[in-house]
């Protein structure tokens, strides 16, 4: 097959390990090459203009900015760009937040390589790449009600450690105020306590510690 035909991949981490274990798995493959390595959303970025691969491996968490903004910016010039993210990370709201962004597959670093190279194949021909049990792990909480932009600030405050008193004084709010922030967030997250409710935020992606 010559180069022209093959599927172009540009793969996007800022772990040179992850890059060159990618690069080994997609060469391999009769049907795709890597053009271009990237390990920040700006080289991401450029690498995507000069060398306009056919799908982008994009990890989430870069040194610079995470991988969802990167795709935004991506997406903003080449609206057709067709990107799967490639991650470590398996919290709900951060897989909603990049198929909202444009993203075509969402895929974990622990996926088998046959996965992989399947889901790139896919994806490439116009469909969508979401392995089952990512997708059922979105529909089981498709009906939860969203944390407001205000609780989620209180809640990372509340991962620093700091304490109700604390929270008010840096928000300019009241402690009754904050009080009443954090009965909302444990009835929305189904948590017990404060300790728990930073737990089940950072699992789904709510916010990053």
């Amino acid at each position: 097959m010559s180069d022209q035909q093959r599927i172009r991949v540009l793969s996007v981490d800022d772990h040179p390990l992850m890059r060159e274990g990618v690069a080994a798995i997609i060469n391999s493959q009769p049907d795709m090459t890597i053009v271009a390595q990237a390990a920040t959303g700006a080289e991401a970025v450029e690498m995507y203009r000069r060398h306009l691969p056919d799908v982008v491996l994009m990890d989430l968490r870069l040194p610079d900015v995470s991988g969802i903004d990167a795709l935004v910016r991506i997406r903003a010039e080449f609206a057709g760009a067709r990107v799967i993210i490639l991650t470590t990370f398996e919290g709900d709201v951060e897989i909603q937040r990049a198929l909202k962004a444009g993203a075509r597959g969402y895929l974990l670093k622990s996926t088998p390589p046959k996965e992989l190279v399947e889901t790139i194949r896919h994806v490439h021909g116009g469909k969508k790449g979401i392995p089952s049990h990512i997708a059922s792990h979105l529909a089981e909480h498709m009906s939860d009600e969203d944390l407001t932009e205000r609780e989620v600030e209180v809640l990372r405050h509340v991962a620093g450690g700091n304490r109700n008193r604390d929270i008010a004084e840096k928000l300019f709010i009241s402690e009754e105020t904050v009080k009443v922030h954090i009965k909302h967030i444990m009835d929305k997250l189904g948590a017990s306590d404060r300790t728990q409710a930073v737990a089940i935020a950072v699992r789904r992606g709510i916010i990053q510690l």
